[in-house]
């Protein structure tokens, strides 16, 4: 029988913050005697936006299951994480929270929940756990930091890049519909300065379109048309009121919806470049361990064929475009078909790793 362990890993030495810092975990072990003789674990990071609950829970929509559920199953040691500054993780100004501070707060917790596993230290009677083959994965913010931390510290023997382009990210629309338009971030220069916002003609321009019709374009792009409609519309509700927060004009005593697998305060620093082209194009090229690009077929991604150029070191790649999904991968009716390629991108890592290669 599986078993399911909530964390709160203290990783303040780890993080120069000037304050205490934890991040949130859930790990999901399989039973012992489904343990494969090479065990894999398999670290999650949300996207901005939610929480690890995403992968935890089985969320509603004409799929079933949750993905953790999925793998633990066959045999992995699923860990979720609460990216810094969301979820349950702690929080900080939003500014601190960028790909540094984010990823190292995120390694120092796998690292611990690692280092207990291998002393049989996490679950009482649990076997030590050795030499395992570790993936990492990420969910549309979550894939660029995963591409970030793989790149910087070397901490895992296959990523999956979820939803994430290391190229270009733009918000898929409806055939017909205007595009929409997305600042486009300096790394060098604060949003609120002169030059901070690198296309601020062409967001200027924009700034007029109805915002209902934008919000529906999203809608499109993050959610196929078999999840019902009031899902969708929850979905974007969750999505307005975080956008209302970082503009500071949220109403007083607005309600939010109780969906255990949002988060209303994503790690803001490193989510607001997931759509500036280019973002973590040195760290993708950098990366030198096998890599999976998986995406629903309307997604962020504006060109999945051209994805493998962006990871040149990479061992090996492999892309995935799931049928009848949007960007939102785990609410979708082919949520277990998007599990099982990730699954067997994780067989091979693990073939890869036994043959030393």
């Amino acid at each position: 029988m599986s078993q399911t362990i909530d964390l709160r890993i203290d990783v303040t030495n780890a993080v120069d913050l000037a304050a205490p810092v934890h991040v949130a975990v859930t790990v999901v072990l399989p039973d012992p005697a489904d343990l494969p003789a090479q065990p894999v674990i398999c670290f999650a990071k949300p996207g901005g936006g939610y929480s690890r609950l995403y992968f935890t829970h089985a969320l509603p929509g004409p799929g079933e299951g949750a993905q953790a559920d999925f793998h633990v199953d066959r045999g992995w040691i699923f860990v979720a994480l609460d990216n810094l500054g969301s979820g349950d993780s702690s929080m900080h100004e939003s500014r601190a929270l960028g790909f540094t501070a984010v990823t190292k707060a995120a390694l120092a917790a796998e690292q611990e929940v690692l280092l207990r596993l291998a002393n049989g230290l996490l679950a009482p009677g649990y076997p030590p756990v050795l030499q395992p083959v570790c993936l990492g994965i990420g969910q549309s913010t979550g894939g660029s930091l995963t591409i970030v931390q793989q790149a910087r510290h070397g901490c895992y023997d296959g990523i999956g890049v979820l939803g994430f382009s290391a190229v270009h990210n733009h918000p898929a629309t409806p055939p017909g519909h205007a595009p929409i338009v997305t600042p486009w971030f300096s790394r060098e220069i604060a949003p609120d300065m002169p030059g901070g916002i690198i296309n601020a003609a062409a967001v200027a321009a924009a700034t007029g379109a109805a915002p209902d019709a934008a919000w529906a374009a999203l809608a499109w792009g993050f959610h196929y048309d078999d999840v019902p409609q009031d899902l969708v519309e929850q979905d974007l509700a969750h999505y307005d009121s975080i956008a209302q927060a970082i503009a500071g004009t949220a109403p007083p005593g607005r309600e939010r919806d109780p969906a255990p697998w949002n988060s209303y305060t994503p790690p803001s620093d490193a989510t607001r470049f997931t759509l500036t082209p280019g973002v973590v194009a040195p760290e993708a090229a950098a990366v030198s361990v096998p890599v999976l690009s998986a995406m629903g077929e309307r997604d962020l991604v504006v060109d999945p064929l051209g994805e493998a150029r962006a990871f040149r070191s990479a061992a090996s790649f492999d892309l995935f475009v799931c049928p009848r999904m949007g960007h939102m991968h785990n609410f979708a009716g082919t949520r277990r078909l998007f599990w099982e390629r990730l699954h067997r991108f994780g067989e091979w890592c693990a073939a890869a790793k036994a043959l030393g290669e």
